[in-house]
């Protein structure tokens, strides 16, 4: 084991976009595990929309990364040494590890893995958070029927390719709205949706009413915005709005916007709901037999993004997240 963990941590509170001087490129020792403790080698580092909100200091779900910590992520490790009886070198585990190249943790929140039966960087995707994410999501606060017109925003990021996927799956018509006609055509092409709205091409207003004409039953919302607001003009009766990110208002600089066509949901007699995808952890298993079962016959499939390189090369890796640069799960694979 090198005698050197590499780490990044939080120098400041952003301001707007994330800029270099806000994070802190750490050299410290490398620990040794104590009793009922496992130390391992990082493997791979998932991104996330999400980490943006975490940097700034205000309630939320999770409390903020504090100045002078490590980042927080979800990452997966290969054990080097353990004195916990429940790992052992050579094993693979899931966790919120941090952004660090070595990990030394009691295993509490963590979670071994069989990469035979699909790799790390899966388990940190389609099998992982945003797999959940788009799942309950989708099927529990959605609360999504066969048959219905399924609209998703960031439909090319982590969540949006596995929403789209699921609803057809689900026997649903799925309509993305991504950027760029190479996204567009992946959506419509390879991930089987039955249309893409290119958002930098056309008025997504006049779009919807051509690929959603009888109204939308389910809008998946990952972006806020604009595009929030034209898709609650397409709303359609009982309608469910399902608020799970807003990558458009993460880096902004003033408040965020909120939507204002939001009295739709009072002519549509629709619901506008957000949700936290931790709150279902204890069904996580049922969801990944269901998730794995479709992956494995073909109707979902897996779209990974894999940066690889060291820990130093997070902070620009994270901001292909908000120029819009990856397509599926966005991973750091460290060399």
């Amino acid at each position: 084991m090198s005698a050197i963990n590499r780490q990044i941590r939080l120098a400041a509170r952003p301001v707007g976009e994330v800029k270099p001087e806000d994070w802190e490129h750490r050299s410290v020792p490398v620990e040794d595990p104590g009793q009922g403790r496992f130390a391992g080698r990082t493997r791979v580092i998932s991104l996330d929309p999400a980490m943006r909100g975490w940097l700034d200091d205000r309630p939320s779900y999770l409390p903020p990364v504090g100045i002078g910590e490590v980042m927080r992520a979800g990452s997966v490790i290969e054990v080097t040494a353990s004195n916990h009886p429940d790992y052992r070198p050579g094993d693979h585990v899931v966790g919120t590890f941090g952004v660090q190249e070595y990990v030394v943790s009691d295993g509490k929140g963590a979670m071994k893995i069989d990469t035979s039966l699909a790799p790390p960087a899966t388990c940190l995707g389609a099998l992982g958070m945003p797999g959940m994410t788009a799942y309950f999501g989708l099927l529990d606060v959605g609360a999504l029927k066969d048959g219905e017109t399924v609209v998703v925003s960031g439909a090319a990021g982590a969540v949006g390719t596995m929403v789209g996927q699921i609803a057809k799956a689900k026997g649903c018509r799925v309509v993305g709205i991504a950027g760029g006609p190479e996204k567009c055509a992946l959506l419509t092409g390879e991930l089987g949706f039955d249309a893409a709205i290119d958002y930098r091409a056309e008025d997504v207003r006049k779009a919807l009413r051509r690929e959603a004409p009888d109204g939308i039953d389910v809008y998946f919302d990952n972006v806020g915005g604009d595009i929030l607001d034209a898709a609650l003009t397409r709303l359609a009766m009982h309608a469910r709005v399902v608020v799970c990110g807003a990558i458009s208002q993460y880096n902004n600089a003033t408040p965020v916007k909120g939507p204002s066509n939001y009295l739709t949901l009072l002519v549509r007699r629709a619901r506008m709901e957000g949700f936290v995808v931790f709150d279902y952890a204890k069904q996580y298993a049922t969801a990944a037999q269901e998730i794995s079962a479709w992956i494995a016959d073909g109707r979902i499939k897996v779209k990974e993004h894999v940066v690889r390189g060291t820990v130093d090369d997070f902070p620009e890796t994270l901001q292909m997240l908000f120029r819009g640069e990856n397509v599926g799960k966005l991973l750091l694979e460290l060399a």
